[in-house]
Formats: C-alpha cells, sequence, structure tokens
C-alpha cells in the first residue's frame, strides 16, 4: 500500500529530511554533510515563502530571468537563504548569475568557464560551481564529455573559479545507481569533495552513492498544475 503524500509544504519538508537522515543511515555517513536544494523553477513566491518558513535554507533555479523577478526580495525579507543556478546558464547570461547567486551547478563549457572568470572579476564575488558532466553521453543535455572534463576543470582554476565539485542529470527512465557511482569515481580522480546528483525519484540513492547536494522539487512543492 502505497503511503500518503505528506499534505502542506512543512509536512512534505520533514518527511523529505527524514528520508534524506535514512539514507545517510544506511551509507554510514553524517547527515550534515548532505544538503537539500528546494527546486524552485516555476513556482510562485507565494509557493515558495511557506517552504522557507518551515526551515528550507536552499533553494535551486533553472533561469536566471526568472531567479531574478521573485528571489532579490525574497533574500532581503529571509537573510540566510542561499540560491543555487542548477540550469543551463548561456554565456551573455553569466555576470547576471554571478551578481544574483550563490553557487553555479551547470558549468559545462570553455566558452562558459571564460565568461564566469571575467564576471567574478568584474564583480569581486567568487561563486562556488560545479562542473556539470554529461553522465550519460546525451545529446540533447548539457554537461562537458569525460574526456573534456580535466581542461574544463584546468580552465576553471586558471580563470579563479572556485570549484566545489561535481554535478549530473543521469538519463530518464534507467536505473541511476551506475551513473551516480561513475560521477563519484571521476569526482574521487579529480580530488573533489562535493557531488551535486539525485532529485525527487532517486535522492535516497544519489546519497548511498555520496551525493553532498541533492535537488528536490516535485517531492516537496507537490505535482506542477497540468502535471498527472
Amino acid at each position: 500500500m502505497q503511503e500518503a503524500t505528506p499534505e502542506t509544504p512543512a509536512d512534505r519538508l520533514t518527511a523529505i529530511r527524514t528520508r534524506m537522515g535514512a539514507a545517510a543511515k544506511l551509507a554510514r555517513r553524517s547527515g550534515e554533510d548532505i544538503h537539500l536544494i528546494a527546486v524552485s523553477k516555476t513556482r510562485s513566491v507565494e509557493d515558495i515563502a511557506p517552504i522557507i518558513l518551515a526551515g528550507q535554507r536552499l533553494f535551486g533555479e533553472n533561469r536566471v530571468q526568472e531567479a531574478a523577478s521573485k528571489w532579490p526580495a525574497l533574500k532581503e525579507r529571509h537573510p540566510g537563504v542561499e540560491l543555487h543556478l542548477i540550469g543551463q546558464l548561456q554565456s551573455n547570461k553569466a555576470e547576471e548569475a554571478v551578481a544574483l547567486f550563490d553557487v553555479i551547478h551547470s558549468v559545462d563549457r570553455l566558452s562558459l568557464v571564460t565568461a564566469l572568470g571575467k564576471a567574478m572579476q568584474k564583480l569581486g564575488r567568487a561563486v562556488p560551481c560545479f562542473i556539470q558532466v554529461n553522465i550519460g553521453a546525451e545529446a540533447q543535455k548539457g554537461g562537458c564529455s569525460f574526456m573534456e572534463l580535466p581542461d574544463l576543470l584546468k580552465a576553471a582554476q586558471d580563470a579563479g573559479i572556485p570549484v566545489a565539485g561535481l554535478m549530473c542529470i543521469p538519463p530518464a527512465d534507467v536505473e541511476a545507481a551506475p551513473f551516480f557511482a561513475l560521477l563519484a569515481e571521476l569526482s574521487a580522480r579529480h580530488n573533489l569533495a562535493q557531488l551535486s546528483m539525485g532529485m525527487s525519484d532517486d535522492f535516497e540513492t544519489a546519497i548511498m552513492l555520496g551525493a553532498t547536494y541533492v535537488r528536490v522539487g516535485t517531492a516537496l512543492f507537490g505535482e506542477r498544475p497540468g502535471m498527472i
């Protein structure tokens, strides 16, 4: 029998944190090393506010323009909220992203590294970044290839970009665990501490395989209008 879905944002947040803690315990990891990013893309300020009031502080957005329309005021009202860019970033939006976001998870090409390095230098702001790896070698997804990763890491270092770790989005409708394990192996190979991987359907698996940031939207906010 399927468990009932918690009704309120606070209930859903508590349920997700409980599941995260259980997965961490199974993996013999400290829950303090694993961070929940509430994916608030397409969600209104009215949707987001209860999650903040329930104690959530890390939020993820996909687009610079959408984030700019709602987050400056929210961050002013709620000090300590941290905003993460988890969607693809155009190089011409690099300066806006550096000004607005606290962490960027989707660095995937040399042109973007160059643009981000210049923006950080101009604004005097060192924003931690994750290198996104196209872990399933899917043509429709962003992310660098395995072969491109060493050069991209070197370029980011040369540009003065603080690289926090690696990020991936595994292929849909297949078992995610092998892809998470592969990203963890790449991270260890390059001496990177953080792993951004795992979403609503697979964050527990990601935690078991080393995730330090999980990105959860639907399980926290509920289905978007129009979705079944």
